[in-house]
């Protein structure tokens, strides 16, 4: 996903905080303590084409949100309001989800190149056994810099060796304490990295593009040297998989990626033909686009592979919801997980704002969104 895209879908889920509809307190269904049983590894099927649970060995569809509160990520407030994450957690259950997207900040889990924060790692440790009773599985998405401001100086200071150094240093302790926990579904090494091209300025390892405060988009290094870009990400790649296998032999690895477009092909460098060999499973962010009809749908092709594909981003963010749906049914050609935008809000607050006659269009958006999500569960992953 581009930043503008994250971005414009942090306005338009948030929005319905902002305009008043989230109450203090969850009620309902999704409130209660949901009773879960025993969580399996989920393993790839011998096929290659989906997912199953190692021991029962039933066909698993990852069906799940990526997660934020009030536009929020989530070290923003975990520290202060575990409640609030606990509430939307069993939220999430109740609309059905059984993976969750998280996103670890790397200036919040590492004080220094060699040294994770003690308090962020029992943070995380706290977030795996609330999965684990909430009955759901992380894709534990790391290596996040997404605000700037949260950003290590001395992280941006680092040449490439030293700081694939300090990001596999974070996947080593990351595993480390995952590989306990049946709940961790994969590693995510990094959202929509960027091989580069051609040489970078020194310390610009994001994009630069800033949108509510935020870029998403991340170089995996500044200067090619000789190097092909494919070189470079098989290069990355190995070093982030073999610092996470030191510790967790188990958990699936995958990658965060931008979509091939008509416009810039595979932009970031990152083709999925090429790397499928190093990841267990292809993940690729696609929003359909209602003025670039079938494209979504052509980007999808170029995830085709012996390995399984999770489609880990999508919203009706440049479509409306039927056209959303369209493409998620044409996905399954390929796809056999997907992941949308989760934000907080409960649909019957949102029916209740709509009641009142105070739908926002961005809330009607959402409110669109969780209704399908919860629809399309027992067709897209039943149990």
């Amino acid at each position: 996903m581009t930043p503008r895209r994250f971005a414009l879908i942090l306005l338009v889920v948030s929005e319905a905080v902002l305009c008043g509809c989230r109450s203090a307190a969850k009620s309902g269904p999704s409130a209660a303590v949901i009773s879960v049983g025993w969580l399996e590894r989920i393993v790839v099927e011998p096929d290659g084409r989906g997912f199953i649970s190692e021991q029962s060995k039933r066909p698993f569809h990852p069906w799940g949100m990526n997660y934020g509160n009030a536009g929020r990520l989530m070290e923003d407030f975990w520290d202060r309001d575990w409640d609030t994450l606990a509430d939307d957690f069993r939220e999430l259950k109740t609309l059905g989800a059984n993976v969750v997207r998280v996103h670890l900040q790397f200036g919040k889990f590492m004080n220094a190149p060699e040294v994770p924060s003690a308090e962020a790692l029992r943070r995380f440790r706290r977030l795996l056994r609330l999965a684990e009773r909430t009955g759901l599985y992380l894709d534990v998405t790391g290596l996040a810099c997404y605000r700037p401001a949260d950003v290590p100086a001395w992280y941006d200071a680092l040449d490439e060796p030293a700081r694939w150094a300090a990001q596999a240093k974070f996947w080593q302790v990351i595993a480390g304490i995952g590989a306990a926990s049946p709940a961790v579904f994969c590693y995510d090494l990094m959202n929509e990295p960027i091989s580069p091209a051609q040489r970078r300025e020194p310390g610009r390892w994001r994009s630069g593009n800033l949108f509510g405060g935020y870029d998403f988009v991340q170089y995996i290094a500044l200067d090619p040297t000789g190097r092909t870009r494919e070189e470079i990400v098989r290069q990355w790649i190995q070093k982030m998989s073999e610092a996470i296998r030191k510790h967790d032999r188990r958990a699936l690895i995958t990658v965060g990626l931008l979509p091939w477009s008509r416009q810039w092909r595979h932009l970031s460098g990152f083709v999925p033909e090429k790397l499928a060999a190093q990841l267990d499973f292809i993940s690729v962010h696609i929003y359909p686009d209602k003025n670039r009809p079938g494209e979504a749908m052509e980007s999808l092709r170029q995830c085709r592979t012996d390995k399984p594909v999770v489609i880990e981003e999508t919203f009706p963010l440049s479509c409306d919801a039927t056209q959303l749906e369209t493409f998620l049914r044409a996905s399954r050609e390929i796809a056999c997980g997907w992941l949308g935008h989760y934000d907080g809000d409960p649909i019957e607050e949102l029916d209740d704002v709509e009641l009142a006659g105070k739908l926002s269009l961005a809330q009607s958006v959402y409110r669109q969104w969780l209704q399908m999500f919860v629809r399309l569960k027992s067709e897209f992953a039943p149990e």
